[in-house]
């Protein structure tokens, strides 16, 4: 839950209206508005507090695809570092995730090299909109 409201504080510091979902929603874990109101979008949270080169995903994120719908993946870091934010389109993540055996299990997972921002292919959060550019 720490990164929600990392991500949730990070929007309204940006001008965005942030309300975090409850614990049982399924899919969205924020969904947050512009100021006025004109843009609506929901959001899937995704931290890791370790040096891991991976976020673990949930097995349907590629149920959940929309242009309205992103993936942000919350990154904290030693004390007194701020954490990092990387946005991803959820069609992005449909192309980019990973699925693999684990033991008698399944794992998903997203790389942190495919977070990484590459000149003109990333998400960014600007006051009063969230910039979104395909990865493809």
């Amino acid at each position: 839950m720490r990164g929600v409201y990392l991500v949730a504080a990070e929007l309204s510091k940006h001008g965005f209206i942030a309300s975090p979902t409850s614990r049982s929603a399924r899919g969205a874990d924020i969904l947050a508005t512009d100021a006025e109101c004109k843009r609506a979008f929901s959001i899937q949270v995704k931290t890791k507090s370790t040096q891991a080169s991976y976020w673990l995903l949930s097995a349907d994120y590629k149920r959940f695809i929309s242009d309205s719908h992103i993936y942000v993946f919350v990154s904290i870091r030693q004390s007194g570092i701020p954490a990092e934010f990387f946005i991803i389109p959820s069609k992005v993540l449909a192309k980019k995730g990973h699925a693999g055996p684990y033991g008698k299990d399944t794992w998903y997972w997203f790389n942190v090299e495919d977070a990484k921002p590459l000149p003109g292919q990333v998400g960014s959060i600007q006051r009063k909109k969230v910039t979104k550019f395909d990865l493809g």
